[in-house]
């Protein structure tokens, strides 16, 4: 993967974690940062995903990849607003 390629993941797993905050119910009260590294992660693992179902090629957007990416990162953000929360009342 050369550099551009590792940027723009970056900055759509940035935009991907904010729309998985946006996806969740609530006030989540996990630092920005975490949201951030979540959706990262998560654009990548769906990415992985969309390829190896066969839907990340598509003519135009790819919406099915865009969703699971959001998917994934409003899961990845779920569990850390609940592993948040129980380390704090615990």
């Amino acid at each position: 993967m050369a550099v551009s390629g590792i940027i723009s993941a970056i900055i759509i797993g940035l935009i991907i974690g904010a729309l998985g905050r946006l996806v969740v119910p609530g006030r989540q009260a996990i630092p920005i940062w975490l949201t951030m590294i979540i959706g990262i992660i998560a654009a990548l693992i769906g990415s992985a995903i969309a390829r190896g179902v066969g839907v990340a090629t598509t003519p135009g957007v790819d919406w099915i990849e865009l969703i699971i990416q959001v998917a994934l990162a409003a899961v990845g953000v779920m569990a850390a607003v609940m592993l948040y929360r129980r380390r704090s009342v615990g």
